[in-house]
């Protein structure tokens, strides 16, 4: 993250501990950048740099580790001080270049080109953009605007609406936007709950206060998206990705069905998009998978094509219209 937030965390705890001054900090944050850029530094490579003496920079070593950051230190030829890997990521401190950089990584992954990293990259993004500088934010906007992917994969969404509704969710305060609904826009007033990302779509989980009650709404349709200052108490919310999964693949087709599939889950979800199908381990080598359609063949071609011995489960009706289709088949077959 940029230099500011950890340097106030190493001057409270510089100051607090020994009453070091500004000059302290200022210091064991050009060590700690010094580190983050070279593998090894000897101690008069940093005393040199730093312009202070070999036993100032063993203190402010220390200082570094009481902060949790794992500062190794070795003897001999080639040994030195080393920044190593802790149980826990401490903060990074990134220079200008770099965090615009970070920030356009971020941008594009959370806007789809990376799309089984989407959802991680906008955290992270949201947690960036808490500490950029405003001075930072033309050079990020300008360098993803000259960013594209050739992936077919995710349906493409402006990024500045993702993190609009991820820093909505993450303030917990409303949203706003146009949505189409019944063949005209109208305004949704929403309380944000989480951006969710499909195999092919971005969702944002939300509480509509107009409707009363829980809904997903496609980022791509959105018109007019904006943070309000209105702040909320989060309600008891349901499972994110499964309650958009479910609306998705299920809830907003007339006809539904069940099936029990002779094969581990992991396998039918490897062939299925999670946007098509619900899919269930039902122990062992077999699953459960829910489906919707406007038609009812539609889903039993599917799933007839993914090649596993398989049972109807529901509705009724469509085990009935197997018999009937496989009669079909046969009389096909025999001419």
């Amino acid at each position: 993250m940029p230099s500011g937030q950890i340097r106030s965390a190493i001057s409270d705890r510089v100051s607090g501990v020994d009453g070091e001054d500004r000059g302290t900090t200022e210091r064991v944050l050009t060590l700690l950048g010094l580190l983050q850029q070279r593998q090894v530094w000897t101690g008069p490579e940093l005393a040199d740099r730093l312009g202070v003496t070999p036993r100032t920079v063993r203190r402010d070593v220390e200082r570094l580790r009481a902060l949790g950051y794992p500062v190794h230190a070795s003897q001999g030829v080639g040994g030195g001080y080393q920044l190593g890997a802790g149980q826990d990521l401490p903060p990074l401190l990134l220079d200008d270049e770099e965090a615009i950089a970070t920030a356009v990584s971020l941008l594009v992954g959370a806007g789809g080109a990376v799309a089984s990293a989407g959802d991680a990259a906008l955290r992270a993004l949201a947690k960036l953009d808490r500490v950029l500088p405003s001075r930072l934010r033309h050079e990020v906007r300008t360098l993803s605007d000259a960013v594209e992917s050739f992936d077919g994969g995710r349906v493409p969404v402006d990024p500045e609406v993702l993190m609009t509704l991820a820093r909505a969710c993450r303030d917990q305060v409303e949203a706003g936007f146009g949505y189409p609904s019944g063949g005209e826009v109208r305004e949704r007033r929403v309380e944000p709950y989480r951006v969710v990302a499909s195999d092919r779509r971005w969702y944002l989980l939300a509480y509509d206060l107009d409707r009363d009650g829980w809904r997903n709404f496609r980022v791509d349709r959105m018109t007019g998206v904006i943070a309000r200052t209105w702040r909320f108490s989060p309600r008891e919310a349901p499972d994110a990705a499964a309650f958009v999964q479910e609306n998705v693949a299920l809830r907003v087709y007339p006809q539904q069905a069940r099936f029990l599939v002779h094969a581990a889950a992991d396998t039918v979800r490897a062939q299925v998009p999670a946007s098509a199908a619900v899919v269930r381990a039902r122990g062992k080598g077999r699953c459960e998978v829910r489906s919707g359609a406007a038609s009812l063949d539609y889903v039993l071609m599917h799933v007839l094509l993914l090649g596993h011995e398989f049972e109807v489960l529901d509705p009724p009706e469509l085990r009935a219209r197997c018999g009937e289709l496989a009669d079909r088949l046969r009389a096909a077959g025999s001419v």
